[in-house]
């Protein structure tokens, strides 16, 4: 990719921000793309973060972190950095180090469930080295969301702390696991109170992974429906059920080419790598990282629960397709394939952690 075409490629992802509403600015005539200075990396910077920070009325970490997502997701990119105040760093793919299927599944599966969390000492964040306290209600529903959010802001790397405004009931911790540490507002940079809509009916009855899943699933101003129909139902009617199945389906399907003999492999998924399931799938993973960074960012969980149903529903068309059928012999492209399969499980189950919901291997 030559200077030009990456600045067109910049330029691109500032178009797609704009287009999706992370960004409200005019998009750039031209983006300039420059060797790194010292203290940077990659083969190329660009300052345009900083440039669009003003008018878009973000912080440049922030704007920087929308462009790094929708970067991941071009041909020809290999990893992005955000350095100093907001400088991209963009490092692109060698000819012969992979395909780009391969690349991001080798990434996920490094990753782990902690894949799209922000590294302190690699990634930029504006929530970094900020302390924030979370202060709910003492309401079932806005206990639960401080925790999730908590969790998102924390893998955003901020320090985080949480309050109830008043004493909460031992249950909310014991059956839905949400905890808060104190009881007092504590001296802090900055402190947000979480008020989602309550909750209609009491949650407990569903038990800690239905309970949280029907809090956290709607937005923020909407009202939760707290029901064992279709939360505790098993079947696809139930986004919970569909999310944990899904997962539970890629431990199965590692389990079962075991033993055939193989193993997980990235590269080229073969005659699947141009089917639009397994591109859509491929864009959902690449784009983990911004969903992690955008939920924390809103302070909503709902976020990252859709996501997870949107990647469970692209997957399971496609695990189908993962095992050798009949007389044939594994090859490169099943052990690809299954690589895939392998890295969006791993983000369904790092997803459900942030959540506080069990990725089961079994169901």
């Amino acid at each position: 990719m030559t200077p030009v075409e990456l600045s067109r490629t910049v330029r691109r992802a500032v178009r797609r921000a704009v287009d999706s509403g992370e960004l409200s600015v005019a998009v750039p005539e031209r983006v300039v793309v420059t060797p790194p200075r010292p203290g940077g990396c990659g083969d190329y910077a660009s300052n345009v973060a900083l440039q669009l920070a003003r008018p878009a009325g973000q912080p440049a970490l922030r704007v920087a972190q929308v462009l790094r997502g929708h970067l991941l997701q071009e041909e020809g990119i290999d990893d992005i950095s955000v350095t100093g105040p907001g400088f991209i760093n963009i490092t692109l793919r060698r000819h012969g180090s992979g395909t780009r299927a391969g690349v991001l599944v080798d990434r996920v599966l490094r990753g782990g469930v902690a894949y799209g969390s922000v590294q302190a000492q690699t990634d930029g964040s504006p929530f970094q080295s900020r302390v924030v306290h979370l202060r709910s209600v003492c309401e079932v529903r806005a206990v639960v969301v401080a925790d999730v959010v908590a969790r998102l802001l924390q893998a955003q790397g901020a320090a985080v702390s949480t309050s109830c405004d008043g004493e909460a009931p031992a249950a909310w911790g014991d059956v839905l696991g949400a905890r808060s540490d104190c009881r007092r507002t504590p001296p802090v940079e900055s402190y947000v109170t979480v008020r989602p809509v309550p909750a209609p009916a009491d949650p407990l009855p569903l038990g800690r992974d239905a309970g949280r899943w029907a809090l956290l699933l709607p937005a923020g101003h909407d009202r939760p429906r707290v029901s064992a129909d279709p939360h505790l139902v098993q079947r696809e009617s139930n986004p919970l059920f569909r999310v944990r199945y899904a997962h539970a389906r890629t431990r199965a399907l590692s389990r079962n080419a075991a033993d055939l003999g193989f193993q997980a492999e990235p590269g080229a998924v073969g005659g699947a790598e141009g089917e639009a399931g397994a591109e859509v799938l491929l864009g959902l993973l690449a784009d983990h990282p911004r969903i992690l960074a955008r939920a924390a960012e809103l302070r909503a969980p709902d976020v990252l629960a859709r996501h997870l149903v949107t990647v469970a529903d692209a997957v399971l068309p496609f695990l189908a397709g993962v095992l050798p059928v009949g007389e044939e012999k594994p090859s490169a492209a099943h052990r690809a394939r299954l690589a895939l399969a392998e890295a969006a499980g791993t983000v369904l189950a790092g997803g459900l952690y942030l959540l506080g919901i069990d990725a089961p291997d079994h169901l």
